[in-house]
């Protein structure tokens, strides 16, 4: 591989935490040309950009850092890998890779999306259905994020959080864990940057939480900084309503200034509590929870779908499995190895010197 590895035990762990994950996919373009052999190229358009095989303009090591590197300006890029086609049900799902943004990105896409083991290749394109789309997106002043996109009762859902991209020129390892119990974390170079929960960061679920509304008069005095609202008059039940996951269905409320215990807005007498309401959060008895949100039954190809107005970007270190501890590692070995050019690398659970 061209790294050196300390002896003894600590081999030994190494080997046998290598051994217990799986690993769903792996690849550092460390045979040459071979890679053609492994990723295929759309021809969905005669005008989709081609890739090239580069370690860019500067490095760590020459060859353990080329990647696939956009070469054209102004271009649409399709290209994907095959694997042999798992379900993560029940099990983290652990995705990762490096990207280079060298030109210094103004505008365009440096995610990743993992497809149904049945995509057509040769056809893949924007249209093309995916599981998850993962990775940063440059444009302007405006866009510098990372997206989190799930595919969910066959639409697509944007993690809620703006998370932030790196956009600098240099290599940054983007890590996505998915895990069973519908918790999610999102790192950069090892960092964690974002982390929660699935249900509630994507709007996947039924309405966990529903609103509790009363009239006034049927809590008395013993109010205690409630949000005073008035009923809206003109809102209607929408007709996609569900009562056993959203719950009862009650009017929206017009939002007024909170209401103290004790105190009462000026010139309001008793008449005008008729149409006054407080409400807080309760829990939705008839919410279930959904533990299917983030799985799927036949992930089956990792491909790169993008646009980019300037070309130069690399693409390297890809990783699917389902151990967070070896992806650590993976990284480590890949983008931490290269991060330094000095000193010898010695595997040590996850670690270089």
């Amino acid at each position: 591989m061209g790294w050196s590895v300390c002896p003894g035990p600590l081999l030994a762990l190494w080997l046998v935490r290598v051994a217990l994950a799986t690993v769903y996919f792996q690849e550092e373009f460390l045979d040459g040309e071979s890679w053609r052999n492994r990723w295929i190229p759309s021809t969905n358009d005669s005008n989709f950009g081609h890739f090239r095989l580069s370690s860019g303009k500067f490095y760590g090591d020459i060859q353990k850092d080329k990647g696939l590197q956009t070469t054209e300006n102004a271009k649409f890029y399709a290209i994907s890998s095959r694997f042999k086609p798992f379900s993560n049900k029940g099990k983290t799902l652990v995705i990762q890779y490096t990207v280079k943004h060298e030109q210094k990105m103004d505008c365009g896409g440096g995610y990743i999306k993992i497809f149904p083991s049945d995509l057509d290749q040769k056809n893949l394109n924007r249209k093309s259905q995916y599981y998850i789309m993962f990775g940063p997106d440059i444009c302007g002043f405006d866009i510098k994020k990372v997206h989190v996109i799930l595919f969910y009762k066959n639409q697509y859902h944007s993690n809620k959080k703006p998370i932030r991209c790196k956009v600098d020129g240099f290599t940054h390892l983007y890590t996505l864990t998915l895990r069973p119990d519908l918790t999610y974390e999102v790192k950069i170079d090892t960092d964690i940057i974002e982390s929660g929960n699935i249900e509630e960061d994507w709007d996947l679920g039924g309405v966990r939480k529903m609103e509790k509304s009363l009239p006034v008069q049927e809590h008395g005095d013993g109010l205690k900084d409630w949000d005073k609202h008035f009923l809206d008059a003109s809102a209607n039940k929408p007709s996609d309503w569900n009562s056993e996951l959203d719950g009862e269905w009650q009017p929206s409320l017009i939002q007024k200034p909170k209401y103290k215990d004790g105190l009462k807005s000026e010139n309001m007498d008793n008449s005008d509590y008729k149409d006054v309401w407080l409400h807080q959060k309760i829990e939705n008895p008839g919410y279930l929870q959904d533990f299917e949100l983030s799985e799927y039954e036949n992930i089956g190809v990792i491909g790169l779908e993008v646009w980019q107005v300037r070309s130069g970007t690399i693409f390297d270190n890809f990783l699917i499995t389902d151990d967070e501890n070896y992806a650590a590692e993976f990284g480590m070995k890949t983008w931490g190895r290269t991060k330094s050019t000095s000193g010898v690398l010695c595997v040590v659970m996850g670690h270089y010197h």
